[in-house]
């Protein structure tokens, strides 16, 4: 086997610094997130909102990836003293910096579907 068939794990052109896609992988990788991210594009959405738009989502699921995304930056949790208590998640900075991604995941999508 010549080395030009040999994969580069550390190929410079895709990723300068190793370990930069797993970071993002660690935030945006596990299943139901692009989808939650998604539908807080259009603007900031309470739990039942999330949980009918995103699909067939355990509601144990939605509120891990929630408190998940919460815990890394992407999303805000405000809680609003109203009777019944109102909890909406939006989008931080950070999180709005995910949008060309997943953009780019719905140009591939809508090529291979």
């Amino acid at each position: 086997m010549s080395n030009t068939s040999v994969i580069n794990h550390q190929n410079p052109t895709i990723e300068p610094k190793v370990g930069c896609i797993a970071a993002s992988m660690k935030v945006i990788g596990n299943k139901w997130t692009a989808l939650i991210l998604r539908d807080l594009f259009s603007g900031p959405k309470r739990f039942c909102e999330l949980e009918k738009s995103v699909g067939n989502i355990n509601p144990r699921t939605l509120s891990q990836r929630l408190d998940d995304l919460e815990e890394y930056g992407i999303v805000t949790r405000k809680s609003y003293a109203e009777v019944p208590p109102r909890i909406e998640y939006t989008l931080t900075r950070k999180g709005e910096d995910l949008l060309p991604i997943l953009q780019q995941m719905v140009a591939w999508g809508n090529k291979y579907q």
